[in-house]
């Protein structure tokens, strides 16, 4: 499985950016699909989610400002990005998870792309 993550960028504050995560077979293979951030010093943390049914979530710090979602016929995953601020600066990693039965949950990770935004 190979993710590869694209999009990111310096972008001025109030600014938008969109981020792309192409998947190397079906997005539908996976239970859920998601982008996570970590900002230097800090933990990683999902920022949104959607599940192979389509169901969406969001951390509360980026509910109303980015939206996720999904192209099945390029099995890519994208997140929107508007009103970024400051602390929204981070490298943002693309990530799926496959449950299975025997061999439980897998988690794969695209390489990061760097998000800066500046005041």
């Amino acid at each position: 499985v190979q993710l590869q993550a694209s999009g990111g960028g310096l972008v001025q504050l109030g600014g938008s950016l969109r981020l792309s995560c192409a998947a190397s077979g079906s997005i539908f293979s996976f239970n859920h699909m998601g982008w996570y951030r970590q900002a230097p010093g800090k933990l990683r943390e999902l920022v949104a989610g959607i599940s192979s049914g389509g169901t969406t979530n969001y951390a509360d710090s980026v509910k109303g400002r980015f939206t996720i979602s999904r192209d099945s016929a390029k099995n890519t995953v994208y997140l929107q990005m508007n009103s970024l601020k400051p602390e929204d600066t981070a490298v943002y990693y693309c990530n799926a998870v496959r449950i299975a039965p025997v061999a439980g949950r897998a988690d794969y990770w695209g390489q990061g792309t760097q998000v800066t935004v500046s005041s």
